[in-house]
């Protein structure tokens, strides 16, 4: 078996869910696909134009979620927790055929969908991979929030922090390489939201479809979901799994180091916007074996990122 080579899932994932914002029931069907076909979004429920790229070029709306939009106005919006679970199991290439607008949110985290792939089984290609290597460091801030990234060597790092005024939520900070560390407690972190906010986000026609069990609510200095927390780090973590999500609408795998303080989809969107601006930001690159430079010849490193 090959490490370096283009992946895409065995056999077809079906599941249903309520859509976090639209609170409509949703079906999706993600099937496999060719290698280079990349991971394309499908709207069933239409008869035309309902190819949807996640790229982030396409990304029309980062608030509380990532919407993508095509030409035609057709939408497919929080792709983000999906996202994150395609990113890690190294999903390159699948049809995603979904008969609504929004994918389910299941449980608010990616650990669903991280269990169905691995249950659908992963097909491996001849086709080499292709990552994109960070080659400037490019930095993008909204007042006091900012979102930095710089060339790495062999990994992808994300430093994130995370600045509330809540006292269960506080400021928390976590640091991964996403390559080589276990990211259970990233891929099980799920959305949260402070149970005072909720009444604003409902009148703006979000979050019909929110409730416990796909969400963490935090009032005052209780977390009103009777299990509590998943991990420590949960909060921060959440974040940690957009990021991964939103960063893969780049198309590839990336070799950068990413720092981030109370950022979200917007910045990472914003961020990926600047860099793939100036050709001289990033290199594509194709890794096969035989090219590597000796010093990349790590096989856990080959083994995570591919």
């Amino acid at each position: 078996m090959s490490y370096l080579t283009q992946k895409t899932i065995k056999n077809n994932i079906s599941f249903s869910g309520i859509a976090l914002h639209s609170g409509l029931d949703v079906n999706v069907c993600i099937k496999p696909a060719s290698p280079n076909n990349g991971i394309i979004f499908k709207r069933v429920d239409l008869k035309s134009n309902n190819l949807v790229y996640p790229n982030f070029m396409n990304v029309t709306n980062t608030s509380l979620n990532t919407t993508i939009e095509n030409e035609f106005g057709v939408k497919v919006s929080t792709i983000e927790h999906l996202m994150c679970a395609l990113f890690g199991m190294s999903i390159d290439n699948a049809i995603i055929e979904i008969d609504n607008e929004e994918v389910p949110i299941l449980d608010g985290s990616a650990k669903i969908f991280i269990e169905k792939i691995i249950s659908a089984g992963i097909d491996i290609s001849d086709s080499p991979i292709k990552i994109i290597k960070v080659n400037k460091e490019v930095n993008f801030s909204d007042g006091d929030r900012y979102i930095n990234i710089k060339p790495s060597t062999l990994s992808l790092d994300i430093d994130f922090e995370l600045k509330y005024k809540n006292p269960i939520i506080g400021n928390q900070r976590n640091r991964f390489k996403i390559y080589e560390d276990d990211l259970s407690e990233v891929y099980n972190s799920r959305t949260f939201c402070l149970f005072e906010d909720i009444e604003l986000i409902k009148k703006n026609g979000l979050a019909k479809g929110g409730s416990l069990d796909n969400a963490v609510v935090v009032k005052d200095k209780e977390i009103l979901n009777a299990e509590g927390l998943r991990n420590k780090k949960e909060f921060v973590n959440h974040k940690i799994l957009d990021c991964i999500g939103d960063l893969y609408t780049c198309g590839y795998r990336m070799i950068a180091s990413i720092q981030c303080s109370q950022g979200g989809h917007y910045l990472t969107n914003q961020l990926l916007r600047k860099v793939f601006k100036n050709m001289e930001n990033f290199s594509i690159i194709e890794i096969k074996e035989k090219n590597l430079p000796h010093t990349l010849i790590n096989r856990n490193f080959l083994r995570s990122i591919a």
